[in-house]
């Protein structure tokens, strides 16, 4: 018995059942069945059956032993090799580049310490597309301390390709708190993380203007910013080669003082703002008159104090306001609190000018206004009231600041020097991601210095890659599109995202209705592709075994398309 096939010209073949028999001494075939109405697969399970093969449900013929996500390791794996990512690290192989380039990749995907990493990464795909199979925390190790002594090249590398003669540099200097006391870079200083009195360290982040990192460097946790400064200078023109360049940085790093000694480096340009105090003395002294901002939010001034600069002030009315109500918020609270105090005194529960000190004392620097008070303080009496004058004469500067440069008008215009020192968010969504949304570089487990400052250089690679990949992927993420928008708006008023931007963060989809994606959720949409582990049932004994790779969606499909226009 068999199946015959019987050709059409313009339709499906004619599947025909059939069976022979013999006739005398010839081989005659009659007709069983007309199978034409079955589907191919049917046709072809019968034709199994009639040639003698067991036919059972696929689920009983093979079973999967293990899945593990493959697609976000793939499409860090896509984009750290459209960077040269390898390259950049070293020129030739070696275990201890397989072992940064998976750190890096596992720091990305999921951060953890590095003892975790090599538990948790053994769950995905990394280890057999990176080569580190067989590795555990001892030769992390060992790799960091190799990195460490490579820095200086691979930012080199970095600095070559991302930074030309005459470009713009921005610099910021942030912190991250410790878990121990041992390390001897962990000092109490100011804490960007909100952590007070509590061990930190500082490390200053070099940037391209759009934010792509190019260097950083790690100091001890109560180094000033200031102190940062020069030494980066210093590296941009010895290390780096670079001797025209303008460095923007906030008013806190390239303070005045800092400012006498950039003067004598020739080919260095500066941005950065004036502090309030600085402010205040133009508008006192009649140079900065603030009539003038009733027809126009930005103009350009000069000043003896300030000679070769120029200045730019600057007035957000939407910032004055958010000024204006914050201080009046911390005024009530403040007069809410030492009404607390002036009653307690009245009724006798608190007397004596210390302990009425002290308490008082508490209230004004919980919210830093004290300044706009005048407190009268006796053994058995408290007074206070606001200095109308003094609160008048600040809101008067509310939504007021001034950039200076030294960069020529012919090179620069008064509103891209503005948009220029503006460009610091930059560095601070770098912070911020490499902090606390995606690379997690605190808390800081390890005690050694020289272990902490390759932590903080392989988090700053990890944010390499992840600054490509968030780039590539903009027309998936909550992202804006129009980058060109941000060349011509008004570089005063407060950032205006374009309409497809705000469509799509209203609507939640894009266009062809898959849905938009943060970073990390993209991540985790791409980890749905798994490589399964599989094993014929007939062959359990013998232990053979054989891969198979989830198909990509169409939306997934298109993530990892767009990471293959990565370019360096």
């Amino acid at each position: 018995m068999h199946i015959d096939g019987v050709p059409n010209r313009t339709s499906r073949p004619t599947y025909l059942l059939r069976e022979s028999y013999r006739e005398g001494k010839k081989v005659r075939k009659r007709t069983l069945a007309n199978l034409s109405a079955l589907s191919d697969e049917q046709i072809e399970s019968i034709r199994a059956v009639l040639a003698g093969q067991s036919v059972r449900p696929i689920g009983e013929l093979w079973q999967t032993t293990r899945s593990r996500p493959h697609g976000a390791v793939q499409a860090v794996h896509v984009a750290m090799q459209r960077l040269g990512f390898e390259s950049l690290i070293a020129s030739r192989p070696s275990a201890e580049r397989d072992a940064v380039c998976a750190m890096v990749a596992a720091r990305i995907i999921s951060a953890h310490t590095k003892l975790a990493t090599t538990r948790w990464w053994h769950t995905t795909t990394l280890p057999e597309e990176y080569g580190v199979v067989d590795l555990d925390e001892t030769d992390l190790y060992a790799a960091m301390d190799w990195l460490l002594e490579r820095q200086g090249q691979i930012e080199k590398k970095l600095a070559a390709r991302h930074l030309s003669e005459g470009a713009l540099a921005l610099y910021d200097l942030s912190s991250s708190y410790f878990e121990g006391r041992c390390c001897p870079l962990a000092k109490i200083g100011y804490s960007r993380d909100g952590k007070r009195n509590t061990p930190q360290v500082n490390y200053g982040l070099l940037t391209t203007r759009a934010g792509c990192p190019v260097a950083i460097s790690v100091y001890e946790g109560n180094t000033a910013d200031v102190n940062t400064l020069l030494p980066q200078v210093s590296q941009l023109r010895e290390q780096f080669g670079l001797q025209r360049l303008v460095l923007v940085g906030d008013r806190g790093m390239i303070s005045h003082k800092a400012i006498e000694t950039l003067r004598s480096l020739d080919g260095l340009a500066w941005i950065t703002a004036l502090k309030s105090a600085q402010i205040r003395a133009l508008v006192q002294g009649g140079t900065l008159q603030l009539g003038l901002f009733d027809e126009r939010n930005l103009f350009e001034f000069s000043h003896p104090d300030f000679p070769g600069e120029r200045l730019m002030a600057c007035r957000n009315a939407d910032l004055g306001k958010l000024r204006t109500h914050k201080r009046e918020a911390l005024l009530e609270a403040t007069e809410k609190e030492l009404e607390k105090i002036r009653a307690r005194v009245e009724n006798g529960s608190i007397s004596g000018r210390d302990k009425i000190g002290v308490r008082v004392g508490k209230v004004v620097n919980k919210y830093k206004v004290g300044k706009h008070f005048a407190l009268t303080i006796k053994d058995t009496d408290f007074e206070f009231h606001r200095l109308a004058p003094q609160i008048a004469a600040e809101a008067a500067l509310d939504g007021i600041y001034v950039i200076r440069t030294s960069v020529p008008k012919k090179q620069m215009n008064s509103a891209e020097a503005v948009r220029s020192y503006k460009a610091l968010a930059e560095v601070e969504r770098a912070f911020r991601s490499m902090k606390t949304i995606d690379l997690h570089i605190r808390p800081i487990h390890h005690h050694l210095a020289d272990r902490v400052r390759a932590h903080i250089f392989l988090c700053m690679l990890a944010y390499y890659v992840e600054w490509h990949m968030r780039e590539a992927w903009r027309e998936l993420l909550f992202a804006d599109e129009d980058l060109k928008r941000k060349a011509h708006r008004d570089p005063v008023a407060a950032a205006e995202r374009s309409a497809a931007a705000l469509e799509k963060a209203a609507r939640h989809t894009l266009k062809n209705g898959s849905p938009v994606h943060s970073f990390r959720t993209l991540l985790h949409e791409l980890s749905t592709i798994v490589r399964n582990t599989c094993q014929a049932r007939a062959a359990q004994s013998s232990g053979s075994t054989f891969q198979m790779t989830t198909v990509p969606n169409p939306d997934q499909q298109r993530a990892l398309q767009l990471l293959q226009a990565i370019t360096v």
